[in-house]
């Protein structure tokens, strides 16, 4: 079990001291304006495009020094060194095998940026290094993924936090408090949406030779060998089963995970009702779906999903947004700000909750960043915990997987991880890796 880092430190040099052993340390340490006990090395896995804008919140806090990068495309690896050196003049290590980078013991935690196929073998190989880990949603690109991560959190005593910045976004952490302590009255219904034009898929592109500098092989990893081809590689992977879900997975578990949070629910849903269906006639390279309406009907209440990508509208003058239904009042919400629509009660001449109107919140991957790095000194629990990212995850694989196998309706059985209804959907729960990977045991 890992202990607090100053208290290491402390409690080393106490033993020291009373053993009669003196250790010098050098004039730059005493002089640091961060203490040795407060520095916090970090490495990246996965530098193009997200990953790297998530190193860039963690060197903005003091004491943060990345010595390590890790990237299959050696064009991204370079370019990003040097990003690095000019923002703090760190000097990292530089990998295309991420094994090797998690053998640096000065390195304390980890932050993944893969594409999502690839983060249960970035994450368990993590925890058994020892590493403090902050990981990208989705938790990962199957059920069985997901669940085996939550597992070696536990097991490792590793501080994790997924990557659902939300639930450090002061827009939404209003608007749960708000839902939590009645403020709209009882909850009937949660509807969430999201449309994008990016969800439409990537333009079509023929197979060619893999890209000079690129270990096209190890980018592959676990997901079946095919050919070399841009419309599968960088940005738009997320649109192939074998590495992502499409639209309704990249935002789906932000989106859901904001609904599951009034009731602190855990686990996966119990049952799903779904429509999906590429209704564009926009022809695109992709497996996913471009059209997905969802149910997922819980004790009291219902969530509701809807998407539409390849627009750029959406209710309430928001491409995105959750609205929470009570009977006192609406609260829609997103990244940027709520507001409140209270109810008219016509028998007493009033209004049935306070309204409001804010929009003052923003991006929160700062302050997400900020309370991993905190949680890493503490040894507290980070806002958003594995168990929160496979809740969510699974909340957007199981109407993928409906889809997929042609279901409209699904039941869950979270004790046993399988569906009660669907032999088919099963055979979706657990990805088959490919020769030599093989999928983590904890």
């Amino acid at each position: 079990m890992k202990i607090n880092r100053r208290d290491f430190i402390r409690k080393s040099s106490l033993t020291a001291a009373g053993a009669g052993l003196f250790t010098i340390l050098p004039s730059s340490v005493w002089g640091a304006k961060v203490a040795p006990s407060d520095r916090i090395n970090v490495g990246l896995i996965g530098c193009r495009n997200h990953g790297f804008s998530i190193l860039r919140h963690h060197l903005a806090n003091e004491g943060v020094h990345c010595v390590a990068l890790c990237d299959v495309d050696e064009n991204v690896l370079n370019s990003r060194a040097e990003s690095v050196k000019e923002i703090n003049g760190d000097e990292p290590r530089l990998y295309k095998d991420y094994r090797r980078m998690l053998e640096l013991d000065e390195m304390d935690a980890v932050i993944i940026g893969t594409p999502d196929h690839w983060h249960c073998l970035n994450f368990v190989h993590a925890c058994e290094a020892g590493k403090d880990i902050y990981v990208e949603k989705p938790l990962a690109n199957t059920i069985a993924e997901c669940a085996i991560m939550v597992k070696a959190a536990n097991r490792y005593d590793s501080v994790v936090q997924v990557g659902q910045q939300q639930r450090s976004n002061t827009a939404f952490l209003e608007t749960v408090g708000i839902v939590k302590s009645g403020g709209i009255g009882k909850l009937r219904k949660i509807e969430i949406w999201a449309n994008f034009n990016y969800g439409i898929g990537a333009n079509f592109a023929e197979d060619r030779d893999v890209p000079e500098g690129i270990d096209y092989d190890l980018w592959l990893g676990p997901a079946p060998e095919r050919p070399f081809n841009n419309a599968r590689f960088h940005g738009s992977w997320r649109h192939f089963w074998d590495y992502g879900g499409g639209l309704f997975s990249d935002w789906g578990v932000h989106l859901l995970d904001m609904a599951l949070w009034p009731d602190n629910l855990l686990g996966g849903p119990e049952k799903v009702m779904s429509y999906a269906s590429n209704t564009s006639e926009q022809s695109r390279m992709r497996d996913t779906f471009d059209t997905m309406s969802v149910l997922y009907p819980k004790k009291d209440y219902v969530i509701q999903y809807n998407m539409t990508a390849g627009i750029q509208v959406g209710p309430w003058d928001r491409l995105y947004g959750v609205a929470f239904v009570g009977d006192d009042g609406t609260i829609v919400t997103n990244r940027d700000g709520y507001m409140l629509q209270p109810e008219y009660d016509q028998s007493n001449n009033r209004y049935r909750a306070e309204s409001r109107n804010v929009s003052t919140a923003g991006e929160a991957h700062d302050a997400h960043v900020k309370d991993f790095l905190d949680c890493i000194k503490t040894r507290n629990t980070p806002s958003c915990t594995p168990e929160m990212g496979y809740a969510a995850a699974l909340h957007a694989h199981i109407p993928n997987i409906a889809a997929r196998v042609g279901e409209t309706y699904l039941e869950w059985d979270e004790e046993n991880m399988r569906f009660k209804n669907s032999e088919a959907a099963n055979r979706l729960v657990t990805p088959e890796y490919r020769r030599p990977w093989r999928l983590p045991e904890v």
